[in-house]
């Protein structure tokens, strides 16, 4: 076969192979344009050439140079044109670190297990915090950078610094204190806990057991906001809220001014469109009762019209009360008239009465001698019965 063949044919063997975990002292480190790493590892007997690419090399979080010692995650290739085997690095720490962090996972399993983590145990953070807290080393560049962005979103809001160094052999403990000190002097509605970034080492003070439960038993809401983005701490996992930086912390404790005047704003305006919609509305219904509402004149007037029609209304009630009841009267007339017999004796007729006046409808019980009265239409003659002659009607 030809070299380039063998290269090939070795390269691929070295790709079956499992990725390794390899420790020894950097040389010859060099940080090319491209962002790519070149260097050696090596120990007492041997060295390796390692290749570390950009991508992988930007989460390192630290540029290690000659004299390091430290433990990489990489791959056995082969670089095929000079036939030369490397290892292709996925990952880098600093030698030793392993114990650190065996001893950061049983920790924070450890306070997984008691609750201490549980995000229903965290509080929420004030909408309206009265004053901040921070906790943080004077020296520490993470400070300035909170107070500037403090200053920037919440001008208004006071600050209270409560000093612990975040680096060293007594951190821990006296980041515990000040927690202590913010709480018994209760000036702060929340409290921001910020650190800037560095080695495991550097931030191992906020892993420190007694830390996470004073974060855990303070009274005050606890921001942690320490290292960087990629770096977590069990501090970060008992705090109520934790934020990828420092300056992350300021943004999250609280809203800018602007935010809270540009609500006020909005609510103003809202406030002032509502008022002028119910004045345009009780304008409106203001004007339909004045047009409902007559002066007393116009009320006279209309009172008046009022009067007249009923006083129309009445007689022509009256009216048509009269022509009935005359209609009626002459009906009742005209009856009674029928029987009037001073009527039927100007037919012809007339009526016979007896000696005391009794009306005779008959001849029977007259006798001769009997005296009786004919009333005529025009007069009434006396007459004695000479002879009684009775004649029945068929």
């Amino acid at each position: 076969m030809s070299v380039s063949q063998l290269n090939r044919l070795v390269a691929g063997q070295f790709d079956a192979m499992p990725a390794v975990q390899v420790a020894g002292e950097i040389s010859n480190f060099t940080c090319a344009a491209s962002g790519h790493w070149y260097f050696t590892l090596k120990d007492e007997r041997a060295s390796v050439r390692v290749v570390m690419f950009r991508g992988r090399a930007s989460a390192v979080g630290f540029t290690p140079k000659a004299g390091d010692r430290v433990e990489i995650r990489a791959r056995v290739t082969l670089y095929e044109p000079r036939g030369d085997y490397q290892l292709q690095a996925e990952g880098m720490r600093r030698a030793g670190l392993g114990d650190l962090y065996e001893a950061f996972l049983l920790l924070k399993g450890r306070l997984e297990a008691e609750g201490l983590l549980d995000a229903a145990r965290k509080r929420e953070m004030p909408v309206w915090p009265r004053a901040i807290g921070i906790v943080t080393s004077l020296q520490a560049a993470a400070l300035q950078d909170v107070l500037t962005a403090l200053r920037r979103r919440v001008p208004h809001i006071p600050v209270y610094i409560y000093p612990a160094p975040v680096q060293g052999a007594d951190a821990a403990a006296r980041l515990v204190q000040a927690l202590g000190q913010a709480q018994r002097h209760a000036e702060a509605d929340v409290l921001l806990l910020v650190r800037g970034g560095g080695s495991i080492e550097d931030l191992w003070s906020f892993n420190d057991e007694g830390l996470a439960r004073a974060i855990a038993a303070c009274d005050i809401p606890v921001v942690s906001g320490v290292g960087h983005e990629t770096d977590f701490t069990i501090a970060d996992f008992v705090a109520d809220l934790r934020a990828p930086t420092p300056t992350a912390a300021a943004e999250l404790c609280c809203e800018p001014r602007q935010y809270w005047l540009d609500r006020v704003g909005s609510a103003a305006v809202r406030i002032a469109q509502a008022q002028r919609r119910q004045h345009e509305r009780a304008a409106q219904r203001l004007d339909r009762a004045v047009a409902s509402l007559l002066s007393p004149a116009q009320q006279l007037a209309l009172q008046r019209q009022r009067l007249r029609m009923a006083c129309h209304r009445l007689q022509r009630a009256w009216r048509g009360g009269m022509s009935v009841w005359a209609g009626r009267l002459e009906a009742q007339r005209a009856r009674f008239g029928a029987l009037d017999p001073r009527l039927a004796l100007q037919r012809g007729y007339a009526i016979v009465r007896d000696g005391e006046g009794h009306v005779l409808d008959c001849g029977e019980g007259l006798a001769a001698g009997d005296i009786i009265r004919i009333e005529f239409a025009a007069d009434t003659a006396t007459i004695s019965i000479a002879a009684v002659e009775h004649e029945t009607k068929p």
